[in-house]
């Protein structure tokens, strides 16, 4: 295992060794009436069949983070562990995203759906780009997970459902939601819900099996309901198996989006490991590449790495 001086608790948490990756950046995409889609391929060196995750990165404060330029910390701990990692850089996005007057700005919740199910419709056309992984993706084990506002758009993905339009897309077959929005409407601030009328998602139609990730201490100012805000998909959806609450990593998660970044408002390295690996864990066990791993890290984190957090799972059916 590499050493990491700042890693204590987490350090119990069982995970795989790391391996060498490969990262291909900038992938483009050619998209009918706008401008191709930029994203990066992140993947180990060795192996086939790699199961797929899609990142869709946040709206946070930084200027390059929002892209397929952040999110390294996490990004680079699923590649090195068995797994080929999809940024796309999103129409939201102020270094790379479409143009401030075009419509739907500036948070283009709906291209940023559009542009996750390009990245799979175009599977192919990644791997012409990118050599070294080319034939060696499983194009039927794809997970999405989503940061932030990330959350919003992988929710629609997963079931989710606005004004009772369905956005879901059966080829994603897991989940995970990093501190993602909550239930929008009566549930925000008055200033808020007409900011995002968007966000008043109904997730009783998310039923693909997913994780739910918060921080304890995150306190959202789109509503007064406090942190509890951001555990809405995993209390109202069905496919929402696991609630994973993190302690004292913010809304960053310790600092999933970079290290020393506008988006790491707590800088908490042992809080960030146990994220990647809990979120590494239940990868590997809903995409069928390790039936044991998501038991064994809740084992861990319910014993010798209790500090750090705890999961809460519904019984299955």
């Amino acid at each position: 295992m590499t050493t990491n001086n700042l890693i204590n608790f987490a350090s119990y948490i069982p995970t795989p060794e790391a391996v060498l990756t490969v990262a291909y950046s900038p992938i483009r995409l050619d998209l009918a009436g706008r401008q191709p889609l930029e994203l990066r391929l992140t993947a180990p060196t060795i192996g086939s069949k790699l199961p797929i995750v899609i990142l869709s990165h946040g709206f946070g404060p930084s200027y390059y983070i929002p892209s397929k330029d952040g999110y390294a910390p996490l990004v680079q701990f699923w590649a090195e562990r068995g797994f080929a990692v999809i940024q796309p850089t999103h129409a939201s996005s102020r270094v790379g995203g479409l143009s401030a007057d075009a419509e739907g700005a500036p948070f283009f919740w709906r291209e940023r759906v559009a542009e996750v199910r390009a990245v799979i419709d175009l599977l192919l056309d990644i791997e012409e780009q990118a050599p070294a992984v080319a034939g060696r993706l499983d194009h039927g084990r794809i997970a999405a997970a989503g940061h932030s506002f990330g959350g919003h758009t992988v929710s629609l993905l997963l079931g989710a459902r606005l004004n009772g339009e369905a956005f879901c897309d059966p080829r994603i077959s897991a989940g995970i939601l990093l501190t993602a929005p909550g239930r929008g409407g009566t549930d925000l601030t008055a200033e808020n819900a007409a900011r995002f009328p968007f966000f008043d998602l109904d997730f009783a139609h998310l039923s693909t099996q997913s994780l739910v990730v918060c921080g304890a201490d995150d306190n959202p100012h789109f509503t007064p309901r406090g942190p509890e805000w951001h555990a809405d998909a995993y209390h109202d959806g069905p496919g929402a198996r696991a609630l994973l609450t993190l302690h004292g990593v913010g809304h960053g998660l310790g600092g999933i989006a970079g290290l020393d970044a506008k988006e790491t408002e707590i800088e908490a390295p042992d809080g960030l490991e146990a994220t990647k690996r809990m979120t590494l864990a239940w990868l590997r066990t809903a995409l069928g590449y390790d039936a044991a791993a998501w038991a064994s890290a809740c084992g861990a984190l319910a014993g010798r790495a209790s500090t750090l957090g705890h999961v809460k799972e519904k019984p299955r059916g």
